[in-house]
């Protein structure tokens, strides 16, 4: 096996990644994920650029979640050539509790703009520029027009929107929202268990990605 390259990221985020056990990933679940794998490593072994957007109806939990993680991975296991985006179907704001899960986590969150949708600066290591924060449509100017992976990460966004322009594949992999448990006294566990579910999965992607 391979070993990551992690000397660069912050040691929390690091700690944390070593504790998500990909064992626990369900059969049926790396059947869900091999579409990923299979998309990223071909555009690895060819040294193309990768591009993952990763969207849900609003951008403002999943979604960021997912982008976050899977960039993180990319590095972690030194998958080069991977930028990560999100976006929704509508534009809401980027929830306050995600931030405040991925702070917990070790990412340096920091907020550059505090307006109605928040702009928030997100690092997980020294040397890398920050993943900036906030919630827009999967078509955004910020986002890629062409040359992508559209993974969907809600069943809502699947449905609603059959057809991703620019996408070269469209990948559904959803999770349950942890919106559900806002406001009640399992909100935090629900939201860390969420996070570290995507962030098991992706872990498991590039791993894979890495070693094929």
């Amino acid at each position: 096996m391979i070993k990551p390259e992690v000397k660069m990221t912050f040691k929390t985020i690091q700690e944390h990644i070593n504790s998500l056990d990909v064992s626990l990933i369900t059969k049926e679940r790396k059947a869900t994920l091999e579409p990923l794998i299979s998309y990223i490593t071909e555009k690895y072994n060819s040294n193309a650029a990768i591009q993952l957007n990763f969207i849900c109806t609003h951008n403002s939990r999943r979604s960021h979640l997912s982008q976050l993680w899977a960039q993180v991975m990319a590095f972690y296991f030194s998958v080069e050539n991977v930028t990560c985006y999100s976006g929704g179907t509508e534009a809401t704001a980027l929830f306050p509790k995600v931030a405040e899960t991925l702070k917990n986590c070790g990412f340096e969150i920091e907020t550059l703009s505090s307006e109605k949708n928040p702009i928030y600066s997100i690092k997980f290591s020294t040397n890398t520029h920050p993943v900036i924060g906030f919630s827009k449509t999967y078509d955004a100017n910020f986002n890629p027009s062409s040359n992508f992976a559209a993974i969907m990460t809600c069943s809502s966004a699947d449905k609603g929107c059959p057809f991703i322009s620019g996408a070269e594949k469209r990948i559904p992999i959803t999770y349950e929202d942890p919106k559900l448990f806002d406001n009640t006294p399992q909100q935090n566990e629900k939201y860390l268990e969420r996070s570290n579910q995507i962030a098991t999965e992706m872990k498991y992607v590039f791993n894979q990605v890495k070693n094929n």
